[in-house]
């Protein structure tokens, strides 16, 4: 397995000592490599079996974060029990098996309506290209297919959200493009998990640019990991998940050596 640098054992061993812990990972390119088809999509085997380690470990709480909807995060991240899940950037929570997200407005409910009948047939004009629903808007996955037509269908998307409800929120993903009626981000997310739980620090890592709404919310006690290139206020990277995984196998070491 991977070693990890010094610089960040060093980071790994103080985050370790924390009387509870989160460790809150986004999925795809984090956990999981990229693929074609999104709910083709799961964790490397090394990455499920750190997660599964971190689990056994007392106060210690390991939570998802991604922009899939809720649903598609448990299928495709087959989540051992106790993992929480939080899907579409913050707007869906799925705790020890109860859902909750911010309800929608009769407004936000009508706006999403519009959307979804300003889409249909969208995925048929632009062959390779699929629509994700989500609970308060859309994502656009263009992964796969060649630059200018991907380039060609998310103009037309954008154009379709303008003068259906151009006031909403739009995030540029790799290969993705997502509305939504709502404004929850990563950032909104690791705020909440840190309530919920308690945590008296946090290690967050993901690999896109929703990912740094994330990494801005974290305290100097807490760690922010960078999966991937790209810019990023994360102080940590590393190359691919492979390396995620052999940061929380470190991690899981580090934290069962303090004999909580």
């Amino acid at each position: 397995m991977t070693a990890v640098s010094p610089a960040l054992d060093a980071a790994l061993a103080k985050l370790a000592d924390s009387e509870h812990l989160l460790i809150a990972l986004d999925f795809d390119g984090t956990l999981a490599p990229f693929v074609d088809r999104p709910e083709d999509a799961r964790a490397l085997p090394e990455a499920q079996r750190a997660v599964e380690k971190l689990l056994e470990i007392s106060h210690t709480t390991v939570a998802y974060v991604s922009g899939r909807a809720v649903d598609s995060l448990q299928l495709a991240s087959e989540s051992p029990d106790g993992v929480l899940l939080v899907g579409s950037h913050g707007a869906e929570y799925r705790f020890d098996g109860v859902d909750a997200h911010p309800p929608l407005s009769a407004e936000d409910s009508a706006r999403v309506a519009a959307l979804a009948e300003a889409f249909l047939g969208f995925a048929d004009e632009h062959p390779g290209v699929s629509i994700e629903r989500k609970p308060a808007g859309f994502a656009v996955h263009t992964r796969g297919v060649e630059t200018d037509a991907a380039f060609s269908a998310e103009n037309d998307a954008r154009r379709i959200v303008a003068d259906v409800y151009p006031d909403a929120t739009v995030r540029d993903g790799k290969n993705v493009l997502e509305f939504s009626v709502l404004s929850a981000t990563k950032g909104d997310a690791i705020r909440h998990l840190r309530d919920y739980t308690g945590a008296t620090a946090v290690l967050y890592s993901g690999d896109d640019v929703t990912d740094e709404d994330a990494f801005r919310v974290l305290a100097e006690s807490d760690l922010a990991l960078k999966s991937g290139d790209g810019p990023t206020v994360a102080p940590y990277r590393v190359e691919a998940p492979a390396e995620v995984a052999a940061v929380l196998h470190r991690l899981a070491e580090l934290r069962a050596a303090t004999g909580r």
